[in-house]
């Protein structure tokens, strides 16, 4: 089951990549803060406005951290501005446009292929190996 979690998830993150990339409006925004989760990893807060009169602060739909970010401070690029990619339907959902995704991606899809393999080996009597 996680091995189709994890391929569902890069699919479907494929997939709103391509569509963010044809039809997004692309726009600055400004970082206001970084979130750290349980483990360290930092995932910036970017504040943008759309139109005239709204403004959105969120995190990107998609973003990539490394063991780096557990160490780093980010400090100094608070109130940066960066370059970000929106859907015009659902604003909130945005990316960096020049971060990378692939790399994130490609170790999702792999544990996924690694994971649903065992499992398929599993069903197929192939279970001596692990």
């Amino acid at each position: 089951m996680l091995g189709i979690f994890a391929l569902v998830f890069a699919v479907y993150s494929i997939l709103f990549l391509n569509i963010i990339r044809k039809n997004g409006i692309e726009t600055t925004g400004k970082i206001v803060s970084y979130d750290s989760d349980g483990e360290g990893y930092k995932t910036p807060v970017i504040e943008f406005q759309i139109g005239e009169e709204e403004t959105i602060t969120a995190k990107p739909f998609l973003h990539t951290s490394s063991d780096l970010d557990k160490f780093r401070s980010y400090q100094g690029n608070i109130y940066k501005p960066v370059k970000i990619i929106y859907n015009s339907e659902s604003p909130e959902k945005f990316i960096l446009k020049d971060n990378s995704h692939g790399c994130g991606l490609i170790i999702i899809i792999m544990a996924g292929l690694v994971f649903a393999g065992i499992a398929i080996g599993n069903l197929l009597g192939y279970n001596d190996i692990f």
